[in-house]
């Protein structure tokens, strides 16, 4: 289904757009990005919050040695309480995902994944590559719908296209 490469791959697009967005909503004024666009989340800010807060908790159900979000789900959008604190938790869960990326094997992914799901109330075991696929889907399908906030705030937004990702990302 995946291998380790495609995840390496989307670790360094996941780094790569959340950079762009980085740079390109620091300065913008606080309340364009808390203004609520009629996005599932409401805003561009509780968008990138959730966004962050399910990294965090994927991430912490694949590497027991993360810590799950300081928040239950709840509060994601409230995750972390400014721009600039946001902007460096995104980047130090940007690094935590490319590390373990690099660390992944093939049979690691095709082993099960077992965790309680506080939303849904119920346990699941699902296979790993499962997961790590949703994991990257559900990255790019928020960032898609702040790209689309932004664009109708008009705020310049990010390529967002795997094919043009710089090598060097």
């Amino acid at each position: 289904m995946i291998t380790p490469d495609y995840c390496r791959m989307m670790a360094r697009y996941n780094t790569w757009q959340n950079h762009q967005l980085t740079e390109m909503l620091t300065g913008i004024d606080d309340e364009v990005l808390r203004q609520d666009r009629g996005a599932f989340f409401g805003s561009i800010f509780a968008t990138l919050n959730h966004v962050l807060w399910g990294d965090t908790l994927w991430m912490s159900r694949f590497d027991p040695e993360q810590e799950p979000p300081a928040v239950d789900a709840a509060q994601h959008r409230d995750l972390t309480p400014t721009f600039a604190v946001w902007a460096a938790e995104r980047f130090r869960m940007d690094g935590t995902i490319r590390l373990w990326a690099e660390g992944l094997r093939d049979l690691d992914l095709k082993s099960d994944l077992s965790w309680y799901s506080g939303l849904m109330k119920r346990d699941f075991t699902r296979p790993l590559e499962v997961c790590v696929a949703h994991f990257f889907n559900h990255q790019t399908h928020h960032r898609g719908q702040i790209h689309a906030m932004m664009t109708a705030a008009g705020l310049k937004a990010p390529v967002s296209d795997v094919i043009f990702m710089p090598d060097d990302a």
